[in-house]
């Protein structure tokens, strides 16, 4: 039989609603039972208390992009790695990306993963499928019989489909089946040979620049089919000012769009890449300050959607070599809050909108029913100190990748329990 359990002094936060406040929550067979605010009542007799002093208490946050190695490359990260890495981080539900070997276009595949995934995993880790067969984007996926399999979403993870009317198709299918499909808007053919983003700082390290255009231009094609198919679409990751405009012009005209922003291009910029530091070789590139600044207030105005961890882990043989040569990607998702609480601490937004956006949105577009402090929802609940200081030491960190952009960094805030279904699957104290 499940254990019950009383959570009280917490400081607690809705993002559903924005509301926050003191107050006692009840955990019972797994889910809310009760939600107490301004008062702490007397703690149910089978109930286990939990003394949270005055930490928060809050929707487990839901990250919908990280790529596993499992199947295929158990080195990098397998499912059980992740989840311990996950909820160290808060992370209580995570979507896998289709990168793996074979992809994850089979439904047969499909349902390896969330089998595999149940029993050895302590979070909830849902897979994306693959929205075109081997992910070469030339021949759309089955997509009602990967929805059927399990599939969550639909995206070719790192990949973009070029060709405008595999796309279109695509978004009708999708359309047809209530299917969400997730792309990853960088032009291929724009990106060439760059390594980072194009500017003055790239010429400065002699290496060759990725312009903005190569997200841009994927990005308002499809606008333009969304516009025509009316499918559900969610741009994986933005990261610049004109990306911003585009999406917001969308959601004016009532598009059913919406998008995503990797951590680290909120928390970092094109000179964090220093003296050729391959751990912030991101695919989107880390862009100019004025980029980010861009995209900070893109978030506060709700015209960014959710945050990300862009969760990427890979071996050192893959990450130690000449950076235009090095693999993209950094492991972030036990980074994820203590890196976005850098926005909170800087007074660029509330504790309750930053919560929304890492917990409530992608619940809400990935019609989950987690994200919310309300009774009768699944206790998937992170009680964490936004103000704890720590300094990153990698070789701490869960994953079994190293490759943190954050590694000796300066972070504040940490997780101090992690609940998932009612069972405790982390805890610090």
């Amino acid at each position: 039989m499940a254990k019950s359990y009383f959570f009280a002094g917490a400081e607690l936060i809705d993002p559903d609603t924005l509301k926050a406040g003191r107050g006692a929550l009840l955990v019972r067979d797994g889910l809310i039972a009760d939600i107490v605010w301004g008062q702490t009542p007397d703690k149910p007799s089978d109930a286990d208390m939990i003394d949270c002093g005055g930490q928060v208490l809050s929707p487990g946050l839901i990250d919908m992009r990280a790529f596993i190695g499992e199947p295929g490359g158990p080195y990098r990260e397998t499912l059980k790695s992740a989840g311990e890495a996950a909820a160290a981080g808060g992370v209580t539900t995570v979507v896998s990306m289709p990168d793996t070997s074979p992809a994850l276009d089979d439904p047969a595949v499909i349902d390896f993963i969330v089998r595999r995934a149940r029993d050895t995993s302590v979070v909830n880790i849902l897979p994306a499928a693959a929205l075109t067969k081997g992910l070469k984007g030339e021949e759309m996926a089955e997509i009602g019989r990967l929805k059927e399999a399990g599939a969550i979403m639909f995206t070719d993870g790192a990949r973009s489909v070029t060709n405008a009317q595999v796309m279109r198709r695509a978004l009708t299918y999708a359309r047809d089946f209530d299917a969400l499909i997730v792309h990853h808007v960088e032009d291929p053919n724009l990106v060439g040979q760059g390594v980072m983003n194009e500017g003055e700082f790239a010429s400065r390290l002699g290496l060759p620049g990725i312009p903005r255009e190569a997200e841009t231009i994927l990005l308002e094609r499809d606008m333009r089919l969304v516009r025509l198919t009316g499918a559900r679409y969610h741009a994986a990751m933005i990261s610049c000012a004109d990306s911003a405009e585009i999406v917001r012009a969308a959601k004016a005209k009532g598009l059913p769009v919406t998008c995503g922003i990797s951590i680290n291009h909120l928390s970092l910029n094109e000179n964090d890449i220093g003296d050729y530091r391959t751990f912030l070789k991101l695919s989107p590139p880390l862009r100019h300050e004025d980029d980010r600044q861009a995209m900070i207030e893109a978030l506060a105005d709700g015209t960014i959607d959710v945050i990300v961890s862009d969760h990427n882990p890979q071996d050192v043989e893959n990450k130690r070599l000449p950076f235009a040569e090095a693999a993209d990607g950094a492991v972030g998702l036990e980074t994820l809050l203590s890196a976005a609480l850098r926005l909170v601490h800087s007074d660029r937004i509330s504790l309750p909108k930053l919560l929304r956006a890492l917990s409530t949105k992608p619940a809400e577009i990935l019609g989950l029913p987690a994200g919310r402090l309300k009774v009768g929802a699944p206790a998937d609940l992170i009680l964490f100190d936004p103000d704890a200081p720590y300094v990153l030491d990698k070789r701490d960190l869960k994953s079994l990748s190293k490759n943190s952009p954050f590694d000796e960094a300066r972070l504040e805030g940490q997780v101090t329990m992690t609940m998932v279904a009612g069972r405790i699957v982390f805890d610090r104290r």
